[in-house]
């Protein structure tokens, strides 16, 4: 089968920052589900992952954690699929990823594709809505049901017109009936935030306080940070309610002053999606779940793709120039690419 991966790290501009290369198609055991890929996204994961890569390796590594394909065969201990079922996933971070033609994934973590949805759409999902949902339900502690306490209770997304904080919008809204407010500071990045949703919009490049109290919120019972947690902490710090809940997908590269939350007694809380696979925990099968009422939501047209760009197919160019993208910080929504011609 053709993949395409990295030895070492190269800037975007290099030629061989992504190389293209054959390898054997691997075979299922277990839980396994070999999935023909149809259609990746990108994220930050990327290109940190491929950052990270500083020595060159003997085999290249094979990056991408987002995709949707049909499944082609099942490990013995399969239940939840079988063979031609179409499917979406993030994968484990841990092991090869998604830009190639097949790849491997536990069927605990892949859930059943939207019907109303392109693969290249459905690619657009996986890793954002479960960092959202997780990040909203799980970490925050928020109700996922339309409820009154949630009507009363304002969420803060810092980076709302990203991938995470595009669909961390609509899940808040459209599921959970929160009010909204979602950090931008350019036209395009709050109109995109307005159409997924968000109540409100202030500028995440002033002061928060200033900002808020400039559309009459003093304070906040929830945020989640998808942009820049160093950044942002003293705001997050001024704003966020006493005994409100703060929680970021962002890791920092020095500590953070937890004493700021001390006198609010504010909880603070880490997302990562990848927890569940990598520990393989007891809820590991709570990603699938997951996936498959967000497809039905999807299907009842209550949530939406947040794809707002289709790459071209899946080559070394053509990721290097999703990466280069990325890595300008200036994208919105997910950029997604087609699965690699034969």
């Amino acid at each position: 089968m053709k993949a395409i991966g990295i030895y070492q790290y190269k800037a975007t501009d290099s030629s061989d920052c992504f190389v293209e290369f054959d390898l054997e198609k691997p075979q299922p055991k277990a839980k396994d589900l070999l999935i023909k890929v149809k259609a990746v996204s990108v994220n930050p994961v990327d290109y940190k992952v491929r950052a990270s890569v500083k020595e060159k390796l003997d085999q290249p590594r094979i990056l991408g954690w987002d995709a949707a394909g049909i499944v082609e065969q099942v490990g013995s201990d399969v239940s939840l699929f079988k063979p031609g079922d179409e499917v979406y996933y993030a994968g484990n971070i841990a092991l090869s990823g998604s830009n190639s033609q097949y790849q491997l994934v536990d069927e605990r973590i892949v859930g059943r594709k939207p019907v109303s949805l392109s693969f290249e759409a459905a690619a657009a999902l996986p890793l954002t809505t479960l960092t959202a949902w997780e990040g909203l339900f799980e970490r925050l502690g928020i109700d996922s049901n339309k409820t009154n306490k949630n009507a009363a209770s304002k969420l803060l997304i810092i980076g709302g017109a990203g991938g995470v904080g595009s669909i961390a919008i609509q899940i808040a809204k459209q599921v959970a009936d929160l009010q909204v407010i979602a950090t931008a500071s350019r036209l395009e990045s709050i109109e995109w935030c307005k159409k997924m949703g968000a109540d409100f919009t202030i500028n995440h490049q002033q002061p928060f306080k200033t900002e808020l109290a400039a559309i009459d919120i003093l304070e906040v019972d929830y945020i989640l940070c998808c942009n820049d947690t160093e950044q942002h902490w003293q705001n997050m710090a001024d704003v966020i309610k006493p005994q409100g809940k703060i929680c970021s997908i962002v890791e920092t590269k020095n500590p953070l002053n937890l004493n700021l939350l001390q006198w609010k007694s504010v909880t603070f809380a880490w997302e990562f999606m990848y927890t569940k696979p990598l520990y393989e925990t007891e809820d590991i099968q709570s990603q699938h779940d997951l996936l498959d009422r967000v497809s039905k939501l999807i299907d009842q047209q209550i949530l939406q793709s947040t794809m707002t760009e289709n790459l071209g197919a899946l080559s070394a160019i053509s990721l290097a120039k999703a990466h280069a993208r990325l890595e300008s910080g200036q994208t919105i929504g997910k950029l997604v690419l087609s699965e690699i011609e034969s």
